[in-house]
């Protein structure tokens, strides 16, 4: 018979559990992590080029879109019980979000990640998490290479569609047709 012995695993924590622990005073520093597969993942600093581009897409979004919808910065959304990441920008439907409470799925239009140092996690951590959300429409601002990629058409897990826009080009969503932004504008 074969001796088995118990194994280390690895603890997950619930979005609400986390929120818990915060209540409690168990975790410092809770404002510079996000919680990815029920784990928390210390988020990096905003450097002055990434912040310039999510103001930028601030602007350009609340100017652009319609009243019936909420353009969050750097805010948390609940994806699952155990995800709660914080894009740069989301753009949620204030015909099915009441804007009391993070947004759900359901209630997300578009999503934008701008990367330099978190490209390779943006790409296959937090897209995989937007994918299986069935998030219709998630860009990622690929600063590292200057280009945007936007991702489309999410089916069991993954964006069934993926185009990389260049400078010289524009961007215009899928889910919101009305909205076009130049590349040049967004990288500059």
């Amino acid at each position: 018979m074969m001796n088995v012995q118990p194994q280390p695993r690895r603890l997950r924590f619930s979005v609400d559990e986390y929120y818990k622990m915060i209540e409690l005073g168990m975790l410092k520093d809770y404002e510079k992590a996000e919680i990815i597969e029920g784990e928390l993942i210390q988020k990096m600093p905003i450097g002055n080029r990434h912040a310039s581009v999510v103001n930028f897409l601030n602007r350009i979004f609340v100017k652009d879109v319609s009243d019936d919808i909420l353009v969050g910065v750097q805010n948390p959304i609940r994806l699952t019980d155990f995800d709660e990441p914080e894009p740069d920008i989301v753009l949620a439907d204030l015909t099915k979000y009441d804007g009391k409470r993070h947004p759900r799925p359901s209630e997300i239009l578009l999503i934008v990640e701008v990367s330099d140092s978190t490209l390779k996690y943006d790409r296959d951590t937090k897209l995989s998490l937007y994918a299986e959300a069935e998030i219709p429409e998630v860009w990622i601002v690929n600063l590292k290479n200057d280009i945007i990629e936007v991702h489309q058409k999410p089916n069991s897990g993954i964006y069934q569609l993926a185009q990389i826009f260049k400078r010289g080009e524009s961007i215009k969503s899928v889910i919101l047709p009305h909205l076009e932004i130049k590349v040049d504008e967004i990288l500059s």
